[in-house]
């Protein structure tokens, strides 16, 4: 096979969400044939997201059928257009905002168990910890070690189930209340993030604070956020604040990757029934009437808060919610691979030259 032969091939995969070849809507970076070796450079941007890994095996067993060995490789445009020594977190491929309107709704629990189920699944991830005003991450992963600083002033984040972490735990006392305004939190954000040898990294989870303040105008400002997951319980009074968070991101053009429901329904262990503590369905109707991606419900289980406490994330282990939470995951990584192919398709179509009538 020659180039053009391969790309031929190639045009008879087609995407699973955008109803077109991968040709044809941009995702074939590259494509060489080398003594038998055909290798392409696929524009794919969600490592270990379920849907891309069956795209690149779509396109290796389809290229295989050719007797040719195959050699994938996936890559994706550089997400921050400034020069490399501006450029801010460049060596990390996605940053994942997961925000709440309100407290109390599990957020951080989320965000513990989408960071090492991501890691589970073999990806390399960060773990920010942004809530400044009440950093609870360390405790939540069994993180006691700090962080150890370079003869360069940056800290390398210790690491816990496979996830380097960062938090303001780490920089406060335990009992020592953070009492700053914005222009400080501001800087402290700024240097948790550039000033931390983060490494190459597939995903940087960001745990924000609850509510529209300066933590998040801060990183939507100054950081290259490839989507947020906006946690939610069912009952309407943090649906209304759901709302707030998503129109936060809307101003700042944020991808919102999608809805999850926390605390929905709790099984009785006595008497084997279902309850729904905190109404039924609510965040589900919210991804509906806003249009956007729906990515499960946790089930309200007494063993998160047990895993929390004890700093063993639910997610590595076994049961409905272990499995609701490894939905989840698996969900949010195809939804961060969505963003990525309709920007390239866009921005191939964009250039492609006008067709003659």
């Amino acid at each position: 096979m020659d180039e053009a032969a391969v790309r031929d091939c190639l045009r008879e995969i087609e995407d699973p969400v955008l109803d077109d070849d991968i040709v044809s809507l941009g995702l074939v970076n590259d494509v060489t044939v080398d003594d038998g070796t055909v290798r392409v450079d696929l524009a794919l941007g969600a490592p270990y997201s379920p849907a891309e890994t069956d795209l690149a095996g779509e396109i290796t067993n389809r290229l295989s059928d050719e007797d040719v060995d195959v050699d994938l490789t996936a890559s994706i445009p550089g997400r921050d257009d400034r020069p490399d020594e501006e450029a801010v977190l460049p060596n990390v491929k996605n940053v994942i905002a997961v925000a709440s309107g309100k407290g109390g709704v599990g957020k951080s629990t989320v965000a513990v168990n989408l960071a090492a189920g991501l890691a589970d699944r073999g990806a390399r991830v960060g773990l920010f910890d942004a809530d400044i005003y009440g950093p609870n991450v360390p405790r939540m992963i069994d993180a006691d070690e700090p962080p150890m600083a370079t003869a360069e002033e940056t800290l390398v984040p210790p690491e816990k189930y496979g996830v380097k972490l960062m938090s303001m735990a780490f920089l406060v006392g335990e009992d020592d209340p953070v009492i700053w305004r914005g222009p400080m939190v501001h800087k402290v954000i700024t240097q948790l993030t550039e000033d931390v040898e983060w490494g190459h990294l597939d995903y940087l989870v960001v745990d924000l604070p609850p509510g529209t303040g300066d933590t998040q105008l801060t990183m939507l400002q100054t950081m290259p956020v490839t989507g947020a997951v906006i946690v939610t319980t069912p009952q309407d009074v943090a649906l209304d604040d759901a709302r707030k968070g998503l129109e936060m991101f809307a101003e700042h053009e944020t991808v919102v990757l999608g809805i999850l429901e926390n605390m929905a329904s709790f099984a009785c262990p006595d008497c084997g029934s279902q309850h729904d503590i905190f109404g039924s369905g609510g965040g589900e109707s919210f991804a509906d009437v806003h249009d956007l991606p729906f990515l499960g419900s946790i089930p309200l289980d007494p063993a998160v808060r047990a895993g929390g406490d004890a700093g063993e994330p639910t997610v590595l282990g076994d049961g409905e919610t272990a499995e609701a939470f490894a939905d989840a995951t698996a969900e949010i990584t195809d939804n961060v691979g969505i963003v990525h192919r309709q920007a390239i398709a866009t921005e191939t179509n964009r250039s492609a030259p006008p067709i003659d009538d």
